[in-house]
């Protein structure tokens, strides 16, 4: 069962609700019944509002990068033209090839979008503010993230178009390439934090500030993780898979409409979602860059006072935001001064590069919890 849990003690939203409604007069059944969409419509919201922040910070970006102005004109500074596109693509006709297979050409778009918004299950927004605290919360989002390119090349068989479907086998062999120095680079921080759970890991870089973050003592597992991130999210200079110069638009050259569209809301998403677990597993998550000590003593409380814990929990919300946003940025801005590379070139990056790199990273690491256990979570 999803619970939407504060553990700061004394606080947990889902006792709160279930005990309110139970005070109307409502059943406990029903009020675990109304309680269950709650999560996950919170997931949703969340995630949709990061898509349209990430869709007018890419236009924004991008003009000022190229010397331009950008959208102004649909709403102050341009703010509603995401909103002004997805009604566009929303009643857009909706085509399906008349020799493409028409379930499948259905489901794929469903196949890569469902895993990533389910993968917001286990990101930790504020001071263990979380959906669900599984305790293998990051390899859960790997085995999630696993899906989507068997939705890809699903799209791009389907489509009965060959740029579709080599789109679509490029995806597929791309995730696979990059999926396991990824694999590898989170391994080396749950060999750090002794836990695989997203809350126990940034609790890990707790204790002295910005000195605590997993950056300063795996900087290559963060190159690795981030490279690895960029190359899921098929962003540049990565997008081999809807290379428009070469197979018109990939795996999704048949796809108009909402179809069309939730391809690229799973990819933003997804961007925004990898953004937020760099911040959580190497950037401290939602603590900020001097230690919470020194905060409660500047204000004259302790640190168990309810002030501080208001404090800390929405400076921890604003926190974990900012740094996934500056990631976001980067990656905005890496699309517009790089070009993309070739498809031979990125699969040699992952299997005789990245893979090596990170599979020393990790007996290093190894090596260093058994030296330093005191700074490397011996």
């Amino acid at each position: 069962m999803l619970t939407f849990a504060v553990v700061t003690p004394g606080l947990d939203l889902q006792s709160s609700f279930l005990e309110l409604l139970e005070g109307l007069g409502l059943s406990q059944g029903l009020a675990q019944l109304l309680w269950l969409p709650l999560p996950m419509l919170t997931v949703l919201v969340a995630a949709v509002v990061g898509v349209l922040v990430n869709v007018w910070l890419e236009r924004k970006i991008s003009a000022a990068v190229q010397q331009r102005i950008g959208p102004e004109y649909a709403g102050a500074l341009g703010v509603l033209q995401p909103m002004a596109d997805g009604l566009k693509l929303l009643f857009k006709e909706d085509i399906i090839p008349a020799k493409a297979d028409g379930l499948l050409f259905t489901l794929g778009p469903v196949l890569v979008l469902v895993p990533v918004i389910l993968s917001w299950l286990v990101v930790p927004f504020g001071q263990n503010l979380l959906i669900s605290n599984v305790g293998v919360g990051v390899f859960l989002w790997i085995a999630l993230s696993s899906i989507q390119p068997i939705g890809l090349l699903m799209s791009g068989y389907s489509s009965n178009n060959k740029y579709s479907l080599l789109g679509g086998l490029r995806a597929a062999a791309q995730s696979i390439s990059y999926e396991i120095p990824l694999a590898l680079s989170v391994l080396a921080i749950v060999m750090m934090s002794n836990s695989l759970s997203t809350v126990d890991i940034v609790n890990q870089q707790t204790g002295a500030g910005i000195l605590s973050w997993n950056i300063w003592r795996q900087p290559v597992g963060f190159l690795i993780f981030w490279i690895c991130a960029l190359a899921e999210c098929e962003r540049l200079p990565f997008d081999l898979p809807e290379a428009e110069e070469e197979l018109v638009a990939g795996y999704q050259t048949e796809y108009s409409g909402m179809k069309f569209a939730l391809f690229y809301l799973g990819s933003y998403i997804n961007l925004v979602l990898s953004a937020l677990l760099v911040s959580v597993l190497y950037l401290g998550g939602w603590s900020f860059p001097i230690p919470v000590e020194w905060l409660a003593h500047l204000i004259g409380q302790s640190v168990e006072a309810p002030l501080v814990q208001v404090i800390t929990g929405s400076l921890g919300i604003v926190m974990t935001v900012l740094k996934a946003y500056l990631l976001v940025f980067f990656a905005i801005l890496l699309r517009w001064t790089v070009p993309r590379v070739r498809i031979d070139q990125l699969l040699d990056l992952g299997w005789k590069f990245l893979l090596p790199v990170a599979l020393v990273n990790l007996l290093i690491t190894a090596a260093l919890k058994l030296a330093f256990p005191a700074a490397f979570g011996g």
